[in-house]
Formats: structure tokens, sequence, C-alpha cells
């Protein structure tokens, strides 16, 4: 490693110990704190590695006028703190520096909020106008560098696992790809324009097609989207492609590098060893969403048929008219009070847009007005979905509605009942989604549900007289605690699968031959089966910190209206510059 001693230091803040008292040392830093004691006042430096107190002399009037956040220089003699001061909170707790000299390198202005101390109270816009002042905040610096470590970790773990890390073009051309494209108007040819890349997705299938067999890099990506706590305008991912694989060789780099990566940043995790293999439909009906929280022991069932036919006329009717009903367990509740019940059945109406939540309790008797409608055998049925002493709510819906409500009341009942183990750790790989969706806007009437070069689990006659909507994509998520941490799949090599598969959703071979030429001429000349996946860097460094929103693990974010407000941009340009570029701005409708 590279010297960090130079003319301002002779050591760095978080470094000095006990074995070097008695020596006399230079420190420079961030002025974090005063405390004024009369005769000896006490500065606690920091910098990038840790904080260190500095003893002064009192009354000087300049250490008077020095404010927080001033940059100091300081050389004096380390020595050994009292046994009732030492710091064991600190590395460098056990000594303090007496100062001899010292010296303001910069002096600070009055600062907009104060970096001592988390004070979650200022408001976000303000932390990121001053974000170079926040990132000093020792929580939010800390999980920058701890994000840089995670990403030596997955380079590293890339390297031994045998790809080779490449780098591809960020100014690319515009294609459908789920999300709108950031375009970026070309100077040079008129009325044209680049996109930057939502994902590297063709460039990276080109290198496949170019020989190189598995290939890896820190990508940056960027997504015209409407913006979310857990989603950001660019983000980056660890992208990765191969080449003469099946779906489990992809899944094999997940299953190395995520258990791995997790006990290595994460002290006490609990890291479930099973890492299952779930079906898309599966997932939708037992946890009413493709992204489970596995921590969650709630088990979702479906119980439209235990309801057909019977006496409780609300569900029997609505079942008759198409809906389904969703059965969700509460373990252990038999006891709560009604205000329990009451509150769920709110939360239902208010923010599941629920006409209610029917409930049976299961004490010694089944008990509620569901359970007086139904007869012994039903009412046994539903006994054995809950178990004793718990309760069993019902979302009665349509087949499209019902799941999700569903999967978020299970989320809720979780929570609410303590049931999720924050320190634990529960992997999961959804598969078997349905390859096509459909659309009222397409002219066809359906789209892509994944990514659109996924590998269709049919072949070129099914594709034609097949149900579109039964076809299923050699696609999968990996899920981390409820967050998708990965997505990815096979790939479509075979150019007339990949024309046919376009024309289902309303793009004809021109087309496809415009939007991806460079891709589509590639597949003609030898493309080897092939695929890959990218794993959000982003996201996986948010989960490990515990962190509730994506901006506290990145270095500079745009705030929720995607603006950044530090820098000032999105901005106006000139005219100059806009003649330039041959583009002329509308009047806002």
């Amino acid at each position: 490693m590279l010297s960090l001693k130079s003319k301002y230091r002779t050591h760095t803040c978080g470094e000095l110990t006990a074995k070097n008292v008695g020596e006399t040392v230079t420190l420079s830093g961030w002025v974090h704190r005063k405390r004024d004691h009369g005769s000896l006042l006490f500065v606690d430096l920091r910098d990038n590695y840790g904080i260190t107190q500095i003893v002064l002399d009192g009354g000087d009037e300049r250490l008077e006028r020095v404010r927080p956040e001033s940059v100091i220089m300081v050389t004096g003699t380390v020595v050994a703190r009292d046994s009732a001061a030492v710091n064991d909170k600190i590395p460098t707790g056990e000594i303090e520096i007496a100062a001899t000299k010292w010296e303001v390198l910069t002096n600070a202005e009055v600062l907009p909020f104060q970096v001592f101390g988390d004070d979650d109270t200022v408001a976000e816009d303000l932390r990121l106008k001053y974000r170079y002042i926040d990132l000093r905040r020792e929580s939010l610096h800390n999980n920058i560098l701890f994000r840089n470590r995670v990403i030596k970790f997955m380079r590293d773990k890339m390297w031994e696992m045998g790809f080779s890390e490449f780098q591809t073009p960020i100014l690319t051309v515009s294609s459908p790809e789920g999300a709108r494209d950031f375009i970026v108007p070309s100077r040079n040819h008129h009325g044209m324009f680049y996109a930057l890349p939502q994902a590297p997705q063709q460039f990276k299938q080109l290198i496949q097609i170019s020989g190189f067999d598995r290939y890896f890099q820190i990508a940056p990506c960027f997504r015209d989207e409407d913006l979310r706590a857990d989603r950001l305008l660019e983000f980056y991912q660890l992208d990765l492609e191969m080449s003469f694989v099946d779906l489990p060789d992809i899944q094999a780099v997940g299953n190395t590098l995520l258990p791995a990566m997790i006990r290595e940043f994460v002290p006490n995790a609990k890291i479930h060893p099973e890492i299952p293999h779930i079906p898309f439909d599966e997932a939708m009906l037992k946890y009413g969403s493709d992204k489970p929280d596995l921590r969650n022991p709630i088990i979702i069932s479906d119980v439209t048929d235990v309801f057909r036919g019977s006496e409780f006329g609300i569900f029997a009717n609505a079942i008759d008219g198409g809906a389904i009903v969703r059965a969700i367990p509460a373990p252990n509740t038999s006891d709560k009070p009604r205000s329990f019940f009451d509150k769920l059945g709110e939360y239902a109406t208010r923010e599941l847009g629920l006409g209610g939540l029917g409930y049976i309790i299961f004490a010694d008797e089944a008990k509620g007005p569901v359970a007086k409608k139904l007869d012994p055998e039903r009412i046994a049925k539903l006994r054995a979905i809950s178990g004793d002493n718990s309760s069993l709510f019902f979302v009665c819906d349509t087949p499209e509605n019902a799941p999700k409500a569903a999967g978020k009341l299970r989320i809720k009942l979780g929570e609410d009942l303590g049931l999720v183990d924050e320190n634990e750790f529960r992997l999961c790989w959804i598969e078997e989604f349905p390859f096509f969706e459909a659309d009222d806007e397409s002219p066809t009437g359906l789209a892509f549900t994944h990514n659109p070069f996924s590998y269709p689990m049919a072949t070129l006659e099914e594709l034609s007289t097949r149900d579109p909507l039964t076809i299923k994509a050699a696609q999968f998520d990996m899920v981390l605690n409820g967050a998708e941490i990965c997505s990815g799949g096979l790939r479509n090599f075979n150019p007339e699968i990949m024309v046919k598969c376009f024309d289902l959703t309303g793009y004809d071979e021109e087309t496809v031959k415009s939007k991806f030429g460079g891709m589509y001429t590639a597949f003609q000349y030898g493309a080897p089966p092939h695929g890959g996946c990218a794993f959000g860097i982003d996201r996986l460094v948010q989960i490990m910190r515990g962190e509730p929103n994506l901006r506290s693990v990145v270095l500079f974010p745009t705030n929720q209206r995607g603006q950044d407000l530090m820098m000032g941009s999105p901005s106006v340009v000139t005219e100059q510059q806009l003649r330039e570029d041959h583009i002329q701005v509308r009047k806002k409708n």
C-alpha cells in the first residue's frame, strides 16, 4: 500500500494506539467537535480513517474562531488517557494528542446542518444540496466505504471464477427493454440520438458471439422511470454473461457469490443454507409476490373451492362471478383483542382497496361471522390451514388483485406479529416466469413480461400454435429478504425464434432488423447458447447495511424528483448549445 504520510500528517486519525505513547506526531483533519473546559480545549479531529482527541491550551482566541468542520493540522505528543477517560468505542480511545503546534488549513462557514451526531430531522433535500457535508456524517460515510469494499469483493470473486472484465459503450442505441431511455442528441448527425444503456444487454450478448466465453463488468445503467425509495434514475449492477451454459450454471454464480458476500460483510448473519427454486405461479399462490420474503413463515392458500357453493353468500356469489379467495393464516392470534382485527380490516379497505376482510378465529371452536355460515366439513379444511390458537384472514377479489392483496397482508401480519428475524438472510430463485403478458397498448395485445432477449421455453412451432400466455421464459430472479437483487436467464440465440417472439408483440422482422440490427446480423454468423444475469449493487448494499433508502448507499444521488440539487441538474442549456444539437424546445402543454 502506498504510504499515507505527507507533510500534512505522520499518521491518520484512526491509527494511533497506546503503543505510540511518547511519539511526536502530526495529524490533519476536520474539527468534528470542540469541548471547552476552561484551561483546556478538547478537539475531536476526524479524517477518513477515524477520530483522535486533541488537547490544546484554553483561552486562545484564535481557537474560538475555528468553527466545526474547519480543516486543521496539529503537531503534538501522544499521551495515554487516564483510565477513567478511556473511550472504548473508538480505536484511538486509549490515547490523546497534547498539541504543541496547530494551524488552520481552511476555515468553515456556519454549517447548514451539523455533522456531529446523526440528526435525522434534517430535510433530505437540504442534505442532498450539501451532499459533500452530509457525506462526512459517520453513518453515511461508512456506507460509502462499505460499498467500496463490496465492489472489490465482487470483482475479486468474479476473477476467481474465471470471468474476464470488459467495458461496454455508454452512448448506444435506444431499445425496448421495459423502461424509458435517456436520449442524447447527436451534433454530427442531424435529428438523430444516442441512448444511455438501460443495461449492457445487447453488448454482452455480442461479447459471447465474439467468443470471449465469460464476461463481467461493474456496469452503470440508466432508466428514465418514476422514482421511489428503492429506485434511482442511474444505478450500478454486477453484469455477467456466459457461453455454453444452462440455467443452473448461471445460478451457480449467485449461489457462490451471495452467501460468501453476506458472511464477509454482515457480522452474525444467519444465512439459511437452502436456496430454493420456486416457480412464479407457486410464488404468487403461496406468498402473493414474485419477490417473497422467506423469513416470514406465513403461507397463503387458495380456498376458493372451500367457499364455492357455501352459505357465506358474499364469497360464494363473488366466486360465481369469477373471483377467487386467498387465505392468510395469523399464528397465535386467537387471544388478540377485537381492535387487532378491526385495524386489519381498516388496512384492507384503505390500503388494499378491498371491500372488507373476512376472518375466522380458531380457538376451542371456530368463531366469527364467517364461521357461522360454514358447515363443519368446510371449517375443518380451514382449521387445517390455520392451525389451533390462530386466525385465518380471507381476501376475495379478482384473480389479478387477490394474490397481490393477500401478499401485502402477509407482509403486514409478519411485521405486526414480529415473525421476521432482521438478522436472518433468506435467498431464493424465482423461475418459470410467463414469457408474455397481456398489454392493451400493444397492437397484438401482448408484451414481453421480462427481458425481450430471453429464450422461450417453446419450440418455433409451439410459438405459432400454443396460447402465448401459457409459454414460460428461461428466466429467473434472485430474491433476498423480499427484494429482487438479480435478474437473468438464457438468451434467445436462434434468429428465427427471436423474430417470431418479437412478431407476437407487434414487431415485424424489418423492425427487429432496424432496432437490433447489430445483434440480429451477428446471430447469422454462429452464436453459442449463452445466458447471464445482473446483480443490483445499490440494493445489495442497502440490504446488508439495513438502510431503508437507496440514497443512503449512493455517493451522489438525485432526489425523489430526479434532481441533483448540489450540481443543479437537470438545467437549461444555452441557445447556442441547442442550435449545435439541432434541437428546438417546445412549450410544455
